[in-house]
């Protein structure tokens, strides 16, 4: 089954949350934790998204290259401008159970 979502003039966090419940399946009555429901989820108009308060300018995302002081920061205008898709995939990545699952959820998760 295909799940659409219209990401237009909706807020990142509460849109993440209803993406992430519909990939693992737990709005199917057949769901069970430890098993793939096979649900595809599709996100259109995400250059479109918004964050609530002051968050626009003030959210950093960010990453550890493995060196010292090897910390890299990015705002979250500067990952909206390169790249909408992706600050919700990290929304929604961060929503899901840290399992081997996970990666199988996220490729069922397609951003447009």
């Amino acid at each position: 089954m295909k799940h659409l979502f219209d990401a237009k003039n909706r807020i990142v966090g509460r849109l993440a949350v209803e993406i992430a419940i519909s990939l693992r399946g737990k709005d199917r009555p057949d769901f069970l934790p430890y098993k793939e429901s096979g649900e595809e989820v599709e996100v259109i108009n995400a250059k479109d998204m918004k964050l609530s308060g002051k968050k626009g300018f003030q959210k950093l995302y960010w990453r550890y290259t493995g060196y010292p002081g090897g910390i890299k920061k990015t705002t979250y205008e500067e990952l909206m401008k390169k790249s909408p898709a992706e600050v919700l995939r990290f929304a929604v990545a961060r929503m899901l159970p840290k399992n081997k699952l996970r990666a199988k959820w996220m490729n069922r998760l397609i951003i447009k």
